[in-house]
């Protein structure tokens, strides 16, 4: 079946989404500017569904996304003493598994009927304890200037542990095989199992916009002033919608929803703009399936990056071997960016990404860039901050 594709892929990633598109009942797919390999299903890979509902498409951290507010606090006030934000933020927003501090974080989320029709209530505990967390890998939360001088606060991360175990839950359920080229898990959605996934995926969906929300509250709190603009967005998720007049799941892994009018917002790297989008409606975003790209895409593996330790055959020890990205070479970058930065390591370098213009001029049409947003600010997990829902 085909599918419309933006951008240029390597063969793995346009293998991947050749096997989800033969897979079930996929109806429509779209693989998006950023796209790269993921588990069973590319990240930025877009496939809509008729009667199934993809595990894998929505992937091990279900509602992973982005939220960005506008402050009416000038940038200008807040560059001077970056370093100490940072550092409170540090202070009161945790990273990798652990909390920081003991606040008890409580919602109405905890009450829903979702947990039991999910069959997850055991997965409570573990996900107040949670709840706030940003966790580690790619997600981040950032301080940035808009064109006006305006600060705006952007975080990315999604459901955490209960995500992550509402997936190995449903994946184990659907018998779904281990490994990157492997078909997607699927589950009929008017199914006993179907429903609860997406019992699941509402209540991973509930939990991440809470969690997001969160964070951006305490970061405002630390640096004052009154937001004065929001948009908020899952980018790894499945929705009911109607494209070409037909009903289906559309799964988006790594893909942001453009509709007409829908504001999104959408990162690149740690030393990179990021932006405010705009869905547009024409034939070409209909053919996209409104959708986009949620950042600006690997072209490296973290390893690839980062390099690895390998036994050295003389000694027998273990050494480091470097890899792409040098230490001095992302320093350089992020100073010649003006990007003050806490925490990170060279697999989050933005020499391991694309560019996000460049990525951006391919869905060039169906969408509208509102505003260009250039980070001071950063922080993310360390390379010491261990983190097994990082992804």
């Amino acid at each position: 079946m085909s599918y419309k594709i933006y951008g240029q892929h390597d063969d793995r990633t346009m293998k991947q989404m050749e096997t989800c598109m033969a897979t079930g009942s996929a109806a429509a797919g779209v693989l998006c500017a950023d796209g790269h390999l993921g588990y069973a299903h590319p990240i930025g890979g877009v496939v809509g569904y008729t009667d199934h509902i993809s595990i894998s498409g929505v992937g091990f951290d279900i509602a992973c996304g982005n939220m960005a507010v506008r402050l009416d606090t000038p940038a200008a006030e807040l560059k001077p003493r970056v370093a100490t934000i940072l550092q409170d933020i540090a202070a009161v927003v945790s990273f990798g598994v652990g909390r920081k501090n003991d606040e008890r974080i409580d919602h109405d989320l905890f009450d829903s009927d979702l947990w039991g029709e999910a069959d997850v209530e055991d997965l409570k505990s573990m996900a107040r304890a949670q709840l706030g967390t940003v966790g580690s890998g790619n997600h981040y939360v950032d301080l940035f200037e808009d064109e006006a001088g305006a600060t705006w606060i952007g975080v990315h991360f999604g459901s955490r542990g209960l995500g992550h175990k509402i997936t190995t839950k449903y994946l184990a359920m659907a018998g779904a095989k281990d490994g990157m080229e492997v078909p997607p898990a699927l589950l009929e959605a008017d199914s006993d199992q179907g429903r609860g996934y997406l019992a699941g995926t509402a209540l991973g969906g509930l939990y991440a916009y809470a969690g997001r929300e969160w964070v951006v509250e305490k970061v405002r709190q630390i640096i004052g002033g009154n937001v004065t603009f929001s948009v908020h967005n899952h980018h790894n998720f499945a929705w009911r919608e109607t494209h070409g007049g037909v009903d289906m799941w559309v799964v988006r892994k790594g893909a942001t929803p453009a509709f007409p009018g829908q504001y999104g917002f959408v990162g690149g790297s740690m030393g990179d703009d990021a932006v405010i989008l705009r869905g547009v409606d024409n034939e070409e975003s209909r053919a996209a399936l409104y959708s986009t790209v949620h950042g600006a895409g690997r072209v490296m593996s973290r390893t690839e990056a980062r390099g690895r330790f390998v036994r050295d055959p003389e000694t027998g020890k273990k050494v480091r071997q470097p890899g792409k990205v040098r230490h001095d070479e992302w320093q350089a970058w992020l100073a010649d960016k003006g990007v003050t930065v806490l925490g990170g390591d060279l697999d989050e370098a933005p020499q391991a990404y694309r560019r996000l213009p460049d990525v951006l001029a391919e869905h060039a049409g169906t969408i509208s860039i509102e505003h260009t947003l250039r980070p001071f600010g950063v922080i993310m997990a360390g390379k010491s901050e261990k983190d097994p829902y990082k992804d």
